[in-house]
Order: C-alpha cells, then sequence, then structure tokens
C-alpha cells in the first residue's frame, strides 16, 4: 500500500504486483451468492403468472403431440388434418342421427300421475295436443288412453305405479298378436318421456292405430283346467 499526495490531501491507494494471483472465490459460495442476488424481486417483476405459465405448457405439449402425430401420420401434418376433420365429420353425424344423448333412469316412473282419467279423456287431450304440433304430448297421452283402455276392459289389472313396459309386456301375454306393437309403443313413450327424444307425428299415428286396432281385439285367455284351449277356440267350438 502507498500513499500519494494531491493538494493537501493524503489518498491512499492499493496496488498488486503482477507477479500476485488473482483473487478467486470458491464455486459453492459463488453459487449461493448468485442465486441470493437473482432471488431478488427486481429480477421477477416481469415473469409470467402461474396460469400463463400452465398454459404455455399446455400448448407446448399440443405442439409437441401434433408434432410427434403428424410425423407418424402418412402425408404428414395435412394428412393428420384430414384425419381430424372426418372423425369430427362422423362425430356430428352421429350427434345428428342419433341426439344427445341421455342417460335413462335406472327406473322408468310411472306410466299414470295420480289424477285417474278415462281413455277417452286421455284420447281427446293426445287430440288436443296433435292439432297444436305437440308430439311430446300427444305421444305420452296416447299411450296413457292405450293402457288405460285395457284396464277398462279388465284385460289389465289397475295398478298404481305400472310403467309403460310393463304394461306391454302384461298386455302382449292377452293380445299376443300385438305383442311387438306394444312393446315398440312402450319405447317411444319412454323415449320420449323420460329418454330426452322429441316426439314424432310418425309415432303418434303409430300410437292411434294400435289404440284402434286394440280396441277391435279379442283376448287370448288361457283355460288351464281343460287341456290349455283358448277363449276363442271355445267360442268357435260353440258357433
Amino acid at each position: 500500500m502507498t500513499a500519494s499526495r494531491v493538494g493537501d490531501t493524503s489518498v491512499p491507494s492499493l496496488w498488486r504486483s503482477g507477479d500476485e494471483p488473482p483473487v478467486t472465490i470458491p464455486r459453492d459460495p459463488a453459487r449461493e451468492a448468485a442465486r441470493r442476488e437473482l432471488s431478488k424481486r427486481m429480477y421477477h417483476e416481469n415473469d409470467p403468472n402461474w396460469f400463463q405459465r400452465a398454459l404455455n405448457a399446455f400448448w407446448d405439449w399440443v405442439d409437441e403431440l401434433f408434432s410427434t402425430a403428424s410425423t407418424a401420420t402418412p402425408g404428414g401434418l395435412f394428412g393428420l388434418i384430414v384425419i381430424i376433420v372426418a372423425v369430427l365429420a362422423a362425430l356430428g353425424a352421429l350427434w345428428w342421427r342419433l341426439g344427445t344423448p341421455r342417460r335413462r333412469p335406472a327406473s322408468a316412473p310411472a306410466l299414470f300421475d295420480d289424477r285417474p282419467r278415462s281413455a277417452a279423456d286421455h284420447r281427446a287431450a293426445a287430440q288436443a295436443h296433435a292439432a297444436q304440433g305437440h308430439w311430446n304430448q300427444a305421444v305420452q297421452e296416447r299411450m296413457r288412453a292405450v293402457v288405460r283402455a285395457l284396464e277398462e276392459r279388465a284385460l289389465l289389472d289397475i295398478r298404481p305405479g305400472r310403467t309403460a313396459d310393463e304394461a306391454a309386456a302384461e298386455a302382449g301375454r292377452t293380445l299376443p298378436a300385438h305383442g311387438d306393437r306394444l312393446r315398440a309403443a312402450a319405447r317411444d313413450f319412454d323415449d320420449v318421456a323420460y329418454g330426452g327424444r322429441p316426439g314424432t307425428e310418425q309415432s303418434y299415428r303409430h300410437l292411434t292405430e294400435l289404440d284402434h286396432d286394440l280396441e277391435r281385439s279379442k283376448p287370448q285367455l288361457a283355460i288351464g283346467t281343460t287341456g290349455g284351449a283358448d277363449l276363442n277356440t271355445h267360442r268357435g267350438a260353440a258357433g
């Protein structure tokens, strides 16, 4: 160390000869000092927040996915785009054809509500809805008219809480010639009432024709103690 004089002030000065090694800091203390320095808030004021970091990571993943898929797809990126468009078109066609899928309840609700009405009342309500183009309500009321008419003819027991499927199965045993149409009518009723499918004029017309045909149908009731002959057979023999 030497001192130089500038005016009346003595200024000490430090000097190192060229033969002395430079001052060095060990690696670990240097790393720790750099970490403390870089952790200061002033260096992170413009850093992206957590949402931006997550969004950047997502887009990086999408970019990597497309890059990998395009290399494995014939035609590269253009071929991948064609495949995606084709899949979306197929899904759109299925949605348009089948409608929005909805889960049907595990146990179907009862066919009738708590207000007892006659078959004629249900038919009148169905016709009024059909005249206004309200096919959902028209289909439901016509199915109720079908079942109520069978109850009024004693072909079905009057049982609260019966579902459309149960009514169709029971009536099909008594009127086997109409079993398939009864089951189809029950499916239409369930789809409209509980499955979220829109009713159609065609479904209503089928139910109306079924209602009229059932009115003219004769039941087949087995006579269990006389060799299993049905009621129509005995009537034919009597004639």
